[in-house]
């Protein structure tokens, strides 16, 4: 794909996607949705990347939907009237212009297998808010505002927030937030749970690279994938019993793995080199996500 709304930057394992409309403060599209889905499932076979930076040209992270544009604004189609029945299988062509554009970028981040950082460096509000949510980490500078604003604009929060919202900050601030629709500054987004740390503007792109090293480095691929993806799926399964399912054949095939140089890496004091791609994973990997994706 030609990325025409998003700038991509890789340096040393690590790929920071550029939200890339300046002029309009990185103001989300329908074009810059199919963009940025594109990326958090392209980067799953790119072995090349370790973690993923998400941040805004200028002075915005993103300030939103654009509002600019011509009929309706969310990209819909009007004309239909869908029903919860037809919204069964998400990836019948008819639901291209029902399904939300956001949602489609938050499951596909969910779903991604690299770990994902926001650094956010300016205004992020409505979709440049929930966006976030689905990401491993926020990183907020000082200057920025989050403001989940979708009250005042008489539509709901989407972009599967209301998953993502209340397993951050617990329901009552989750409910707080919404009904409130106020714009946070800093200060307020950290003490909500909304963000891990501030920073200040200078230090904040460095910050996200040092917490993506911190991560990923010297780690096998496929153990970080696995416990990305066992964390955001076991925690929302019935039983803990279906947890241990997935434990014993993630800790079955990884120990026979890069987990056998981990080890035998312990024994000789000295650093791993792990070799196993996240890019091919173990053989339950697959069936398990799709058992687990409704």
């Amino acid at each position: 794909m030609e990325y025409t709304t998003l700038r991509h930057e890789v340096e040393d394992g690590i790929l920071t996607v550029v939200l890339n409309r300046p002029d309009r403060l990185n103001a989300f599209t329908v074009e810059m949705a199919d963009e940025l889905e594109h990326t958090f499932v392209s980067v799953n076979d790119d072995d090349t990347i370790r973690a993923v930076i998400v941040t805004g040209a200028g002075r915005a992270f993103c300030a939103g939907m654009d509002l600019s544009s011509e009929g309706n604004v969310f990209g819909l189609d009007e004309s239909k009237r869908p029903t919860l029945a037809d919204m069964k299988n998400l990836d019948d062509p008819e639901l291209r212009r029902i399904r939300d554009t956001g949602g489609r970028v938050t499951l596909a981040i969910h779903a991604c297998r690299k770990p994902v950082i926001a650094a956010i460096n300016g205004a992020a509000v409505g979709i440049g808010a929930t966006m976030t949510l689905a990401m491993d980490a926020r990183l907020i500078s000082t200057r920025a505002r989050f403001g989940l604003v979708f009250g005042k604009l008489g539509i709901v929060p989407e972009a599967c927030s209301t998953w993502f919202l209340p397993r951050l900050v617990g329901m009552p601030t989750a409910l707080d937030l919404v009904y409130r629709a106020e714009i946070l500054n800093a200060e307020v987004a950290y003490i909500d749970g909304l963000a891990q740390a501030v920073h200040e503007p200078d230090t904040l792109l460095s910050e996200a690279r040092a917490l993506a090293n911190a991560w990923t480095r010297d780690r096998s691929p496929v153990s970080v994938a696995l416990m990305r993806q066992m964390l955001l799926r076991n925690a929302a399964a019935a039983h803990p019993a279906d947890a241990h399912r997935v434990d014993s054949l993630a800790m079955f095939y990884t120990s026979i793995g890069d987990g056998a140089e981990g080890v035998q890496a312990f024994r000789d004091k000295r650093p791993p080199e792990f070799h196993d791609k996240a890019s091919a994973m173990p053989p339950f990997y697959e069936e398990w996500i799709e058992t687990t994706t409704p």
